[in-house]
C-alpha cells in the first residue's frame, strides 16, 4: 500500500504541471438537510467536466515515458474518459481514434471533437459502452494503435487515486472523512481512492454507488466473482458497464455489497434537478449518483459525520432536461399519468375540471379511442404541488364514479401511450 501511496503521488506531481487541483467544496445545503458536514469534491469543474482527464493524462504520461515514438492512440466511451483522452491527444500532439456508442449524448461528442481539434477522429458504433469496447479492441488488433481502457489498468487506478490525494490536502487541519462515498461504473475511481486512503485515512468507511439497473460491482460482490450484467439501462451514461474491471474488482473484492447503494434512475433525476434549482450545480446523471446516495443510506450513517460525496462529472446535454425533469417529478410523486373512463354526455368534462385541486396543473390531455358507446378513454398527465394531493383527486373520482387506471408507473402501459 505504501508504494502505491508513494507512486500516487509521483503521479499527481505529474499532473499538477498540466491540471489544477479540483475544488473540495463545504456544501452547506446538503449538510442542513442531512445534519451533517458534507464536502463536494467537484470532478465536473475540470477541463473536461470530469474527472476522467486524470487516468488518460496519466496513462498518456506513463506511456510515452517510456516510448515516445508511439503515434497514434485508441479509446472507447460513453464520453467522459473520450474527453479526457481527446485533451491529453491535443495536448502530447498524439493522434487518436475514439469510439462511442451511438446512443452518447450530442453534447459529449461535440466537447470531445473540440478538445481534440485535428487529432482526433470519433467513431459511433453499438448502443453501449461494451460494444463501443469491442469495435476498439478490433480496430487495435487490425490497424495497430494504443489502447487507452477506460478504467481496467494499474495507470488509470493511479491517475484517479490523486483525487483522494488532493481531498486530504484541502480539508481544513485537523478534520477526517468519516464516510466516502464514490460512484462506480467500470471501478476505476474507486479502485483508487479506495487504495489510497486505506493507507493515508484508515478509519475512513466508503459507501458506493451504482445505477440500480447497472450493478455489476454490486452483483459480482455478491456472488463473489466478476459478474457480467446479461443487460444494463443506458440512462446514466457515465456509470452503465455491464461488468465491473479486473483489476478494479482486485481492489474492491474486500468490500461487502451491503455498501453498495443501488440508485433509482428517477430518484438521480430528481437529485439533479435539486442541485441545480436550489445549488446551481450541473451534474450530469453519473456525476449526481454520490449526492443522490445521502438520501439512501440507513440515517446512523449520514447524522454527525464528515461526509466526502465526489460529484464526478458535469457533461448534462440540455437537451435532456425536459426528461429528466419529467422523471424526477414522476419519482417525487408530483407527476402522474392515468387512463380515464370519461362518460360520453354533455357536462362530463367540466365535472372531471371541477375535481381537480387549485394546485393541481393538467399537463397532458388526449383522447386515446371510444372505447364504447356511452363512455371514452381519455390519457391524462397532471402536475401538482404536494404528492399527498394525488389522494385527495383519486378519492373525487371514486366518489364521482370516473373509472380510472394509474399508469404512472406501468412501464409497459406508459411506453406504448405516454
Amino acid at each position: 500500500m505504501a508504494d502505491f501511496v508513494i507512486e500516487t503521488a509521483r503521479v499527481h506531481a505529474d499532473l499538477k504541471a498540466v491540471l489544477e487541483p479540483t475544488p473540495l467544496q463545504y456544501n452547506q445545503y446538503l449538510s442542513d438537510l442531512h445534519d451533517a458536514d458534507i464536502w463536494l469534491k467537484r470532478e465536473d469543474l475540470s477541463p473536461v467536466r470530469s474527472y476522467k482527464i486524470r487516468g488518460a493524462y496519466t496513462f498518456f504520461n506513463e506511456y510515452l515515458k517510456q516510448d515516445n515514438s508511439i503515434e497514434h492512440f485508441v479509446c472507447a466511451s460513453a464520453g467522459n474518459h473520450a474527453q479526457g483522452f481527446s485533451h491529453a491527444c491535443r495536448n502530447y500532439k498524439k493522434n487518436g481514434v475514439i469510439f462511442m456508442p451511438m446512443t452518447t449524448p450530442q453534447q459529449k461528442i461535440m466537447k470531445t471533437k473540440s478538445f481534440g481539434e485535428t487529432y482526433v477522429e470519433v467513431v459511433l458504433v453499438g448502443d453501449s459502452f461494451d460494444e463501443a469496447n469491442q469495435a476498439a479492441l478490433k480496430y487495435c488488433k487490425e490497424k495497430g494503435g494504443v489502447m487507452v481502457p477506460p478504467f481496467d489498468d494499474e495507470r488509470i487506478i493511479l491517475g484517479q487515486a490523486t483525487i483522494a490525494k488532493e481531498i486530504l490536502e484541502q480539508l481544513p487541519d485537523g478534520t477526517r472523512v468519516d464516510l466516502m462515498i464514490l460512484p462506480v461504473g467500470g471501478g476505476g475511481l474507486a479502485a483508487g481512492v479506495t487504495q489510497y486512503l486505506k493507507e493515508r485515512s484508515p478509519d475512513t468507511e466508503f459507501y458506493f454507488v451504482e445505477p440500480d439497473n447497472a450493478p455489476s460491482l454490486h452483483n459480482s460482490l455478491k456472488a463473489g466473482e466478476r459478474i457480467k450484467l446479461l443487460g444494463i439501462d443506458n440512462f446514466i451514461d457515465g456509470a452503465a458497464v455491464a461488468e465491473i474491471g479486473a483489476i478494479n474488482f482486485g481492489y474492491l473484492k474486500g468490500f461487502d455489497a451491503s455498501q453498495i447503494v443501488l440508485a433509482p434512475t428517477n430518484g438521480v433525476c430528481a437529485t439533479m434537478i435539486e442541485m441545480l434549482n436550489i445549488e446551481g450545480i450541473v451534474l450530469e446523471p453519473a456525476g449526481a449518483l454520490s449526492v443522490d446516495a445521502l438520501k439512501r443510506l440507513p440515517k446512523e450513517q449520514v447524522v454527525g459525520k464528515t461526509i466526502c460525496c465526489v460529484t464526478s462529472g458535469g457533461n448534462f446535454d440540455f437537451e435532456r432536461l425536459p426528461e429528466v425533469k419529467e422523471r424526477a417529478l414522476k419519482f417525487s410523486g408530483l407527476k402522474k399519468y392515468f387512463i380515464l373512463k370519461l362518460p360520453q354526455r354533455p357536462g362530463a368534462l367540466k365535472d372531471f375540471l371541477l375535481m381537480l385541486g387549485p394546485n393541481d396543473d393538467i399537463a397532458r390531455f388526449e383522447y386515446l379511442k371510444k372505447s364504447a358507446r356511452n363512455f371514452g378513454s381519455v390519457l391524462i398527465g397532471i402536475e401538482t404541488t404536494n404528492a399527498e394531493n394525488f389522494e385527495v383527486l383519486t378519492d373525487k373520482f371514486d366518489e364521482g364514479g370516473l373509472g380510472f387506471q394509474d399508469i404512472t408507473d406501468n412501464d409497459l402501459v406508459a411506453s406504448l401511450v405516454i
